[in-house]
C-alpha cells in the first residue's frame, strides 16, 4: 500500500514529535509512509475566512503530490476534512473536481486509518496514567470519529481513561475563530479546562493538534500543566523509543 502522510502546519511547526510518532506507528502497522517533499498547507485557515479562491492553488498542490497514493493519512481531523472538501472548490473544472473526489475518498484521519482500514488497534503501548480524551469538533461532530481513538487507547497498558462531563464540548480554538472572537474563545476554553480538571486526570490526549496546543496553553496559563499528548505519541510508547513520549526520532522516509 502506497501511503502518504500529510503533515499539518501545526504539527510541522509546533508539534513535530506527533508527526514523528505517526511515522513510527504507521510503520509498526505494516506500511511505509512517505511524507511528500514540498508539502504545503491544506488551505483550511483561508477557507474558514471565506477565501475559497485562494485555497485552490494549495488544493492543486496536494492533488499533485498525492495523486499516486493508495491512501493519504493525516494526524488531524480538521485537515482531513478540508482535503475531503476539495471537490467543491472546482465547480467549473470537472477534471480537477474528479481528481479531488478521488483523493477525498482515499484520505483518512490517523486513528480511522489504523482501526477501520488496517484493522490494527494494539501496538503494545504502555503509559501508566489517568487520562482524559478530548473529542475535537472536527474529529467528532464532523467526521464521526468517537469510537476509533477510544478503542486504541483501551489497548494501552496502564492507561485509565476517564470521561469528562462534556467530552465533545468545543475547546474554543476553532482556528481563525479564536482570533476573531477572543472573548468567546477564552470562555469556551476555560469551560473545557474546568471540565478536564474535574476528572482529576493527569494527562490530556487528543487527536487534533490545534485543540491539543490550545488546551496545553490554557492549562499552563492556569498553572495546571498536565501532560498533553497527541494520540500517536501514546501509541508510540510501545515501539522501543521510536517517537513516543520523549523517545528518539526515527529517520524520516525518503522524500520527507
Amino acid at each position: 500500500m502506497r501511503v502518504k502522510l500529510f503533515i499539518p502546519c501545526l504539527v510541522q511547526d509546533a508539534l513535530p514529535e506527533a508527526g514523528v510518532a505517526c511515522l513510527a506507528v504507521l510503520r509498526a502497522a505494516g506500511v511505509e509512509p512517505v511524507v511528500p517533499a514540498g508539502q504545503t498547507c491544506c488551505g483550511q485557515p483561508l477557507y474558514k475566512l471565506g477565501h475559497a479562491a485562494k485555497v485552490r492553488p494549495l488544493a492543486r498542490r496536494v492533488l499533485d503530490l498525492c495523486a499516486d497514493a493508495d491512501a493519504v493519512v493525516c494526524p488531524s481531523g480538521s485537515c482531513t476534512h478540508m482535503i475531503r472538501r476539495y471537490p467543491e472548490l472546482f465547480p467549473d473544472e470537472p477534471e480537477t473536481a474528479a481528481k479531488a473526489r478521488s483523493l477525498a475518498a482515499r484520505t483518512y484521519e490517523f486513528t480511522q486509518f489504523l482501526v477501520d482500514i488496517l484493522n490494527v488497534s494494539d501496538f503494545g503501548a504502555t503509559l501508566p496514567t489517568t487520562a482524559v480524551y478530548h473529542d475535537s469538533c472536527q474529529m467528532g461532530r464532523t467526521l464521526g470519529l468517537f469510537a476509533q481513538p477510544r478503542l486504541l487507547l483501551s489497548r494501552v497498558g496502564g492507561l485509565t481513561l476517564v470521561e469528562p462531563a462534556t467530552p465533545d464540548a468545543c475547546c474554543g480554538f476553532g482556528g481563525p475563530f479564536s482570533m476573531r472572537f477572543p472573548g468567546v474563545s477564552e470562555a469556551l476554553t476555560q469551560d473545557k479546562i474546568q471540565d478536564i480538571l474535574a476528572t482529576r486526570a493527569t494527562t490530556v490526549i487528543c487527536a487534533e493538534p490545534s485543540c491539543l496546543l490550545s488546551i496545553k496553553g490554557a492549562l499552563a496559563h492556569n498553572h495546571t500543566p498536565l501532560q498533553t499528548l497527541h494520540i500517536a505519541q501514546v501509541l508510540a510508547t510501545g515501539l522501543g523509543g521510536r517517537g513516543g513520549c520523549g523517545g528518539a526520532a526515527p529517520t524520516p522516509p525518503a522524500g520527507g
